[in-house]
């Protein structure tokens, strides 16, 4: 007699690891399925929360991306580290951030006229 395939049910935009064979029975138990999808949960909403709060990632993230998409480089790795590693970054980044937080302001003034 076969043991029942346990119910894998993950939080949206996480992986499901059951491997989606009949021989696969989980490595999991229905209840520690459960708790690592809740604790997954827990995680993206705590992440979620650590960007709202911290808008400069956005900014660095969109900067870098925006330059890798603008030069195309040969070696990813190399033109990464010496974005990151630039020591006008903190001070770009925090010219980007007013520059949105100005353009933000502008929309709501727009917005409510």
């Amino acid at each position: 007699m076969a043991a029942a395939k346990p119910k894998h049910d993950p939080p949206h935009g996480m992986e499901d690891y059951d491997l989606k064979t009949d021989e696969d029975l989980g490595a999991l138990s229905d209840g520690d399925q459960e708790k690592l999808n809740q604790l997954k949960i827990h995680i993206r909403i705590e992440n979620e929360k650590y960007l709202n709060e911290h808008p400069e990632v956005e900014c660095m993230l969109a900067g870098f991306l925006s330059e890798i998409l603008m030069k195309q480089p040969d070696n990813i790795h190399e033109f990464a580290a010496e974005h990151f590693t630039n020591p006008n970054l903190r001070r770009n980044i925090g010219e980007e951030l007013q520059q949105r937080q100005a353009k933000m302001k502008e929309n709501l003034l727009l917005k409510n006229f």
